[in-house]
């Protein structure tokens, strides 16, 4: 199976990168310009942050399957959704390294890692909203 991963290390605590993944504010922090998350094992998630050619938001929608507070999360994506991230899934590893904290991420499956266009701009995707991740955590 085809993935992306990417990893940066960041100057904040394991709990302050956690509560960036798994709350509303967090998302909307570094990612997203709207969020809903229902943080628990089969909870939702809903992301809003692109816009389509006709000027209509996108939605990331997904379900919480593991969640190990300030160490792991995964994320599955629906496979109806019109964003790239559609029937994928998001792994997140959180590990204390040194002063700083670690963050891995895995993004699998999904059909944008089947076209090279499409995996192109979710890798960049990723490279950016990894820094922003940085930036906000940081700042």
């Amino acid at each position: 199976m085809s993935s992306i991963r990417r990893q940066i290390n960041i100057a904040a605590s394991p709990r302050a990168v956690w509560a960036a993944l798994t709350t509303a504010e967090g998302w909307q922090g570094w990612y997203a310009d709207e969020a809903r998350v229902d943080a628990r094992v089969g909870g939702r998630i809903v992301l809003v942050s692109d816009y389509d050619e006709e000027d209509a938001p996108i939605e990331e929608v997904g379900i919480f399957h593991t969640l190990r507070p300030t160490s792991r999360l995964e994320i599955r994506w629906d496979s109806r959704s019109r964003a790239a991230s559609r029937g994928g899934r998001l792994s997140f590893n959180i590990a204390r390294d040194g002063d700083e904290t670690r963050v891995a991420l895995v993004h699998s499956g999904g059909e944008a890692l089947g076209d090279e266009a499409a995996r192109a701009e979710l890798e960049a995707t990723w490279r950016q909203a990894f820094q922003a991740l940085r930036d906000y955590l940081e700042a």
